[in-house]
């Protein structure tokens, strides 16, 4: 992981503000991600979590403030750039193509080529599919045909492609929308296990969540929003479900 050690910080937010028009969405935000951790946001509609997250993932631009990635500081006109600096955002509705298979959704724009009789540009299908196979390996993920279409999975399997596709790009930080939000429980066991892996292998995880139980089950801290503005960050090892909900409903 580009020699990042665990708890070396990968992602700083200082003073992050964002407005639009009159309306400031996000007033003075200040966060840090490390190498090896889960921080989750917390907060009711309209806190400024998606407007964080954006302004993170080179959706929006901040009206003020900086992102630094690995200390240095960064500035993204749009999200692919924000990918190749190994930021990727995995929203709810994942972003999957149905109709094609693992591999293929882990190179969806990005399809390797090689050439069939020495000239002529063909799919690279055995890379697609080895791809597949070692990635998932990589997050203990076993289907037992990687060549069947991705809308014959699970929740919790369609969410491991998602994750697949950011781990094969070499995310180093993965901001995750509600990933347990349509799930069964077992399928949410699932996702969160995925994650513990992920945090494992030194990545930094945003975990975007309304179900405190799967925070609390994942996260090492968190970070509370109200009103566009920081309401509280805690360890998640020194607090409850109590002091998050009085935090987040600001009593």
């Amino acid at each position: 992981m580009n020699d990042v050690k665990i708890g070396d910080p990968l992602l700083e937010v200082r003073n992050l503000s964002k407005n639009f028009g009159p309306v400031q969405a996000l007033k003075d935000l200040s966060m840090m991600v490390r190498a090896g951790e889960v921080v989750a946001l917390a907060g009711d509609n309209g806190a400024g979590k998606t407007t964080l997250i954006k302004a993170i993932s080179g959706v929006y631009k901040p009206s003020s403030g900086e992102i630094l990635l690995r200390g240095e500081p960064v500035s993204f006109a749009a999200p692919q750039e924000a990918r190749e600096k190994g930021i990727e955002t995995i929203y709810q509705d994942l972003a999957l193509a149905d109709n094609l298979s693992i591999g293929a959704n882990i190179f969806l724009g990005r399809e390797p080529m090689r050439k069939a009789f020495g000239f002529l540009p063909v799919l690279d299908r055995k890379k697609m599919a080895d791809a597949a196979k070692s990635t998932m390996a990589l997050l203990d993920f076993h289907v037992s045909r990687m060549d069947a279409p991705v809308s014959n999975f699970s929740g919790g399997q369609r969410q491991a492609v998602a994750i697949g596709r950011a781990v094969y790009w070499n995310a180093q930080i993965l901001i995750m929308d509600e990933p347990t939000a349509a799930l069964g429980v077992p399928e949410q066991r699932k996702v969160i296990s995925l994650i513990h892996q992920l945090k494992a292998q030194g990545r930094g995880v945003i975990f975007i969540s309304h179900n405190l139980q799967d925070i609390f089950a994942v996260s090492d801290r968190i970070v509370v929003l109200r009103r566009g503005v920081q309401a509280g960050e805690r360890r998640i090892a020194d607090t409850t479900h109590d002091e998050v909900v009085k935090l987040m409903v600001g009593g």
